[in-house]
């Protein structure tokens, strides 16, 4: 053997920076609008101004964006890994119902019963609150079950089904029936959750009046950096190494395992973090609205999480928060001129996305891009 010869030099490549030089200006843009500029245009220009910011359209706005969230979960999820999941419904409601839980408890004797009980357990005539309501006057208590409770169910369903090589479209099947029977468990008054009402008639959050404008506004503002934040987070997992095996268990998992990866700690990772992500929205969600019953968990609101996330473009990450306020900016549209046509428009759209823009709109913005580059 020649000793002498050169071996050949492998070079890892570079890790890609985080964001290029104009995405970096865009997120600052979106930054500034969110903290600075929506704040202004809502509390501090007049109401008769052109200008002036609605509070309806900062209800609006503040709930998309928890809507953004949730695309942004299942793109990492669907559009990274290759899973599509049609259970995230679920996370997001139970996100929200620990935070409503919270909110219920805050009431206190502001209720129409008064009593330190919430209403509807007066109306059951219970006498004590259930064993699982005993940490809701916590708020921090509360936090931590917002992100506690949506993972460890999603890593026990998770560790379950992906050691079971449970893949496609069982895989979606299984997620949307988990879904269903959580809303149906949900439904029932005995497990004290409000049965098909509910929570509502929030009064206040860490004591403070929750329907006051600074209250409102700073809500809005708190989901805005949560997006922000969970955009930069997203962004980092998938220019890692660890966002590259998420890939390439998409694109060929069977190769992946014969180089020696085992895909189910990173599948299960991802469906952890995805699911705590919707959970978070689902809590930024409730005090803003206002409400939060079974009906979140409907397999139509987990289909319409997938939907934004298609029409935006899968494995862009920018995609589905485009695609989120496309979709409902236009259902919220709708449903005022035309309610009876929104089911049968959302139709249409999925239909239209998949068949002749399987890149979401994003990716029909790119492709504009390249033909005028070209030219």
């Amino acid at each position: 053997m020649n000793m002498g010869m050169n071996m050949t030099e492998f070079q890892l490549p570079t890790p890609a920076p985080l964001l290029g030089r104009k995405a970096w200006s865009v997120f600052l843009l979106a930054l500034i609008i969110v903290g600075v500029v929506a704040p202004v245009f809502n509390l501090l220009v007049p109401a008769g101004s052109a200008l002036h910011l609605s509070d309806y359209a900062i209800a609006l706005i503040g709930k998309i964006m928890c809507y953004a969230i949730c695309a942004l979960a299942m793109d990492l999820i669907w559009g990274y890994t290759g899973i599509l999941s049609l259970g995230h419904g679920l996370f997001f409601a139970l996100g929200g119902y620990m935070m409503g839980m919270y909110l219920m408890r805050q009431i206190g004797r502001d209720g129409q019963s008064q009593s330190d009980l919430p209403d509807f357990m007066v109306f059951l005539d219970w006498k004590e609150l259930p064993w699982h309501w005993l940490l809701s006057d916590s708020f921090v208590a509360t936090l931590v079950l917002v992100v506690l409770v949506p993972g460890v169910i999603a890593a026990v369903f998770g560790y379950f089904a992906f050691r079971s090589r449970i893949k496609g479209v069982y895989f979606s099947i299984i997620t949307q029936a988990m879904t269903f029977a959580a809303m149906l468990l949900f439904f029932r008054n005995e497990t004290g959750f409000g049965g098909n009402n509910g929570f509502t008639d929030f009064k206040r959050i860490l004591g403070m009046p929750l329907a006051t404008p600074g209250m409102r506004m700073t809500l809005f503002v708190l989901t805005g950096l949560t997006l922000l934040g969970c955009f930069l987070f997203a962004r980092w997992l998938v220019t890692s190494k660890y966002g590259r095996v998420l890939q390439a268990i998409r694109d060929a998992e069977s190769r992946v395992m014969f180089s020696g990866y085992s895909p189910l700690p990173y599948k299960l990772s991802i469906w952890v973090i995805s699911a705590v992500m919707c959970a978070v929205a689902g809590a930024l969600y409730v005090p803003q609205v206002g409400i939060i019953n079974p009906g979140e968990m409907s397999a139509a609101n987990s289909i319409e999480i997938a939907v934004w996330a298609a029409v935006g473009g899968r494995a862009t990450l920018v995609g589905p928060i485009v695609g989120a306020f496309l979709v409902n900016g236009a259902k919220s549209w709708l449903t005022v001129t035309a309610p009876e046509f929104w089911l049968y428009f959302l139709g249409a759209l999925f239909i239209v996305v998949t068949l002749y823009l399987p890149n979401g709109v994003v990716g029909l913005i790119d492709k504009f891009k390249r033909k005028g580059g070209a030219a």
